[in-house]
């Protein structure tokens, strides 16, 4: 297996160049780019060739764009400034050489019944398929355990994926969101692991189901989530892909980049190789 670092984790004391120079140091394979704040604020003042160029000279690759968000029922302007977004960062994809970008449902306090939620979801993912496929970048979407996304469990994100049935739509399996809603662990038993593009690797504080927020994430190891249970049955069903850390602890984000970067890496070797050999950089 092969370490990712997401930028979530140091949202609010870093950057992208900070974070590719330490990733670097610390030997990371690859990192999620965010593109919705700190790919436009590195490109405020480098190109997408100096970019492209560090990707180049460096062992760290650019394993996904994080993310489009709110892809599904929308309203036709909306629907228009998702599809239009998302040819941009293929474009930008193509020259960095980014392997996926991530899909995010929507959020909202609008109810939607699960059969349209199901139907728009398909719908935009098949036209997402077919755009990305010429530049041979696959689509992953994430499902968000929090009661107000119209796709809040492994569960109601797999049959999605299912039924959009096309090699280049899989998911990210956040262990966070699966914990957060109560996704079934039987629901991931019965997946084919190859439908899972990406792993985020989290642990988070005690609370009841529905209340969980992104604030509550911990190291990895040092929350609730029982990881061991989800790694061993992601092995079991065949996921090969990166463990990639995403956290969004505000304690976190007080310390040195250098140190969240480091301790990120720690904790989520410590828990991960127990079921997978890390390939040493």
């Amino acid at each position: 297996m092969k370490l990712c670092f997401n930028q979530a984790t140091t949202l609010e004391n870093s950057n992208l160049a900070t974070d590719l120079a330490l990733c670097e140091k610390h030997g990371y394979d690859y990192i999620e780019i965010r593109t919705m704040d700190k790919l436009p604020e590195y490109l405020e003042t480098n190109s997408l060739d100096d970019l492209a160029d560090f990707f180049q000279s460096n062992h760290i690759k650019p394993l996904a764009f994080n993310a489009l968000v709110f892809f599904n029922n929308r309203d036709e302007k909306g629907y228009s400034a998702i599809i239009a977004e998302f040819k941009d960062m293929l474009e930008k994809a193509k020259v960095l050489g980014v392997q996926y970008i991530v899909a995010v449902p929507l959020v909202t306090e609008e109810k939607f019944l699960k059969e349209d939620i199901k139907k728009s979801s398909v719908d935009v993912l098949t036209e997402l398929s077919d755009l990305a496929a010429p530049y041979g970048i696959k689509i992953a979407v994430e499902f968000v355990g929090h009661p107000q996304c119209t796709v809040n469990t492994f569960g109601q994100a797999y049959e999605i994926v299912e039924a959009v049935n096309r090699d280049n739509v899989g998911l990210v399996f956040d262990c966070f969101h699966f914990h957060a809603m109560g996704s079934k662990l039987e629901d991931l038993q019965k997946a084919d692991g190859k439908k899972i593009f990406i792993l985020h690797v989290d642990d988070t504080e005690d609370f009841p189901i529905g209340f969980l927020t992104d604030d509550d994430r911990v190291w990895p190891g040092q929350g609730a989530i029982d990881l061991d249970a989800l790694l061993s049955t992601l092995k079991e069903i065949g996921y090969d892909g990166a463990a990639s850390v995403e956290l969004f602890r505000p304690e976190y984000y007080q310390l040195e980049a250098e140190e969240t970067i480091r301790t990120a890496k720690e904790t989520t070797v410590n828990v991960v190789s127990k079921h997978y050999a890390f390939q040493e950089a």
